[in-house]
Order: structure tokens, then C-alpha cells, then sequence
């Protein structure tokens, strides 16, 4: 006779084992992940999404979304010669930046072709936090040479990180007694105190939309997971998955690896890497420096002006582009790229995407070939792409000082 199956309530499940690891929040957000879903990041476990993707994109849009960013690796530099050997490593400039704030940044080989990007925290005049997607260590231990009075550490696992991200945001944690947090200015940095030490609050996200990253003690990840939700119900707080980020990211022109780009280290292919002005990223590339690693062969590719370039598009029609290949003309005869990342986004109404396009011809007409089902059976259709400048989702208040409180 077969023994009874005794069903469980989806909020009594502390975790499913999958092989990967838990983050310090997971013992929260495994209780609201109602299919659970997970990807793998870094080793640890990371919600593909909880309930519906949809409900917790527009909460990012409408209320405040919370994405548990904890598997990023944090890396902290320290010493004297910090500052100059990231500087001489990163393409923006270090020695110039402020204490407390944040700098989105890329890193290069020789040749030009991204190794990684991430952002820089300045928490000292001799102390940095860099954090990434993916591991770095070897690669900063190599740009450290020649630079004795510098140690790096890896401190992923020293840090949980919660990101908030939204218009309430700013609402809940005034609520929660952060005071003066309403003054936090865009890539500023704040400190509170917090559990059994301190709470750092950035004002950065990958959203584009008003946003803080919230930085504190594993001890202390639970009990600041707690009082987010406790209080945050009036503030329409939502967990966040990686689907429902992944279409914030899009909407604000932000890049993902192995998505829209591929990191020197990991390519096999020749060309199939990528450089900071194929990738739109000239803004950061700081010529004035004396030196960083790739300077001359950027400036030399930028001289020639003969490089790809990833465009955003707004694509007609509303069948999202995914994974298509770019042509010069409507008959689909010349192809000159493709799509790395595509949807139909629900804010901006628009049917949006990132291009890669050859360079003689990104000043031309693009069109896209797109597949998609209808009832099961693929359709083909060809859409005209328009050039857009801008990140398709840029509120004002994401730039405001203090923001409004929805």
C-alpha cells in the first residue's frame, strides 16, 4: 500500500535543493517563490521569478521591486596605490572621483576588447569596492603589477546586496528611518547604522528608474529583508526575478553580458569580442589619462571610425526580435548584423531592441527578419528598425534631488 502524500504550502518550503547554493536572503525569498524557480549566478541560487514576471516588472514602474543581487562578486581594493592602479586599469578616472560615490565603469585587454564592466564605489581616499557579474580576481591580481602597496580582496561573501528599485523606493526606506536618505544624490553613497554594524546605501541600480542598492552584513540580511516587507505592503513592494529585470535593464539602455556582449577572457572566435565604442560605451572612455590598458588601440580604432556599432532600435510592429539577423534592405539580401537583445516593452509601448550592425553600415536602413508562432505555426515578417538615441525609459525622477515619494 502506498504511503499517504502529505502536500506542502509553497510558504513552508524553505528550499528546493538543485545543486547551488543559497544567498543570506534566500530563506526569505524561497518562501515567496511560488513555482520555485531558479537560475544559477555565480553558484547561488537567483529567482528566475516568484509569482508573475509581468506583476513584478510593472512594480518597478509603478511601486518599488526588490532583486536580491547578492552572487555579484565585490571585490575591495586597498592602500595607497589603489587609486592609481585602477586608474591605470578602468578607463574612466579614478583619481578624480569623489569619496562616496559610484562609477559605472568597463575594463580592457591590450587590444582594446572589454574584459568586464561593473561599478566602482570610492568608500575612502585609499579604499574602492568593485563589483561585477562574473569572477575578476586573476585579472586585477595581473593589472596590480607594479603596484606593491595594494591588496585585493574578495569580499562577495563578505556583503549581502539587495537592490530597491522604483518610485516608492525612496518612500519606504524614509519610512523605515534612514533618515536624510531623500538626499542621497544619483551614484552617491550613504551609511547607517544597521543590525550589528552598518547598513551602505547606493543610489545605483539596473532599472533606470529611481533606485537604491542596499549593502549590509550577512548576519543581518534576514532582518533587513524582514523590515523591507513588513513595512513595505503600503509601498507596493514586490520580489523581483531575473525575467522581470532583464526587461527593466532593456528599457534603460543598459548592457548585459553574454548577452549584448561577450568578455574578451570567454571568446573562442576572433571578432567575436567587442570594444567599449562598438559597444556605445565611448562616454567612459577617458583619453585625457595618460594611460589604461587599451588606450592606444581604442584611440586608434576610434581614428578610423571603422568599428561596429550597437544601436538601439525601436522595431515596427510589436513581435519582439529576438535572436534576428539584421539586412540593409527590405528583401533581406545584405546582412549587416543582428539583434542581442529585443521585447515588447509595456512602458514605452514600443517594440525596442539592441542591434549589433557592421560599420559601413549603421548609417543606412535596417531591417529586421523576424520569427515568431501563431498557433503554433511560424510566421515571417520583415520590420523596419529606427535608430534611437536615447534609453527608451528615463523618468525624471530618477534624477531628482530629493525624489517625489511615488
Amino acid at each position: 500500500m502506498s504511503p499517504m502524500v502529505r502536500l506542502r504550502a509553497s510558504r513552508d518550503i524553505a528550499h528546493i535543493h538543485r545543486g547551488i547554493m543559497p544567498t543570506p536572503f534566500h530563506s526569505r525569498s524561497s518562501r515567496l517563490n511560488l513555482n520555485q524557480q531558479w537560475s544559477q549566478w555565480n553558484g547561488f541560487a537567483s529567482a528566475v521569478y516568484y509569482a508573475d514576471p509581468q506583476l513584478e516588472y510593472f512594480a518597478t514602474r509603478n511601486t518599488c521591486g526588490v532583486f536580491d543581487t547578492s552572487p555579484m562578486r565585490k571585490y575591495r581594493f586597498a592602500g595607497s596605490d589603489a587609486a592609481a592602479m585602477l586608474d591605470r586599469m578602468v578607463t574612466r578616472d579614478v583619481m578624480a572621483q569623489p569619496v562616496d560615490t559610484v562609477a559605472y565603469n568597463v575594463w580592457c585587454t591590450d587590444t582594446g576588447k572589454v574584459v568586464d564592466d561593473g561599478t566602482l564605489f570610492r568608500l575612502g581616499a585609499e579604499e574602492f569596492m568593485l563589483c561585477c557579474a562574473d569572477p575578476g580576481y586573476d585579472w586585477f591580481c595581473l593589472a596590480a603589477v607594479g603596484f606593491d602597496a595594494v591588496a585585493i580582496t574578495d569580499i562577495s561573501e563578505d556583503l549581502a546586496a539587495l537592490a530597491l528599485q522604483g518610485p516608492t523606493s525612496c518612500a519606504l526606506l524614509k519610512a523605515l528611518g534612514f533618515a536624510g536618505i531623500d538626499q542621497c544624490k544619483p551614484f552617491q553613497v550613504m551609511r547607517f547604522p544597521f543590525g550589528s554594524g552598518r547598513l551602505l546605501v547606493s543610489r545605483t541600480g539596473y532599472t533606470g528608474d529611481l533606485g537604491y542598492e542596499l549593502w549590509v552584513q550577512p548576519q543581518d540580511a534576514e532582518l533587513l529583508w524582514d523590515e523591507l516587507f513588513t513595512r513595505g505592503g503600503v509601498y507596493g513592494i514586490q520580489p523581483m526575478g531575473d525575467e522581470s529585470l532583464e526587461m527593466a535593464r532593456v528599457e534603460a539602455g543598459f548592457l548585459a553580458p553574454d548577452v549584448d556582449f561577450h568578455g574578451s577572457l570567454h571568446t573562442v572566435e576572433r571578432g567575436h569580442d567587442h570594444s567599449p565604442l562598438e559597444l556605445g560605451l565611448g562616454w567612459i572612455l577617458n583619453f585625457r589619462k595618460q594611460h589604461f590598458s587599451g588606450r592606444a588601440a581604442l584611440i586608434a580604432q576610434k581614428e578610423s571610425g571603422n568599428y561596429r556599432r550597437l544601436l538601439k532600435l525601436d522595431i515596427e510592429g510589436n513581435k519582439p526580435a529576438q535572436h534576428s539577423i539584421l539586412y540593409a534592405d527590405r528583401k533581406c539580401a545584405t546582412e549587416i548584423g543582428y539583434i542581442t537583445s529585443a521585447l515588447w516593452s509595456p512602458v514605452v509601448k514600443a517594440n525596442i531592441a539592441y542591434g549589433l550592425v557592421e560599420a559601413k553600415y549603421f548609417g543606412g536602413q535596417i531591417w529586421a527578419e523576424i520569427y515568431h508562432q501563431k498557433e503554433l505555426r511560424w510566421q515571417r515578417k520583415v520590420a523596419r528598425c529606427t535608430r534611437v538615441t536615447k534609453p527608451f525609459w528615463a523618468p525624471e525622477r530618477a534624477k531628482l534631488t530629493p525624489p517625489p515619494d511615488c
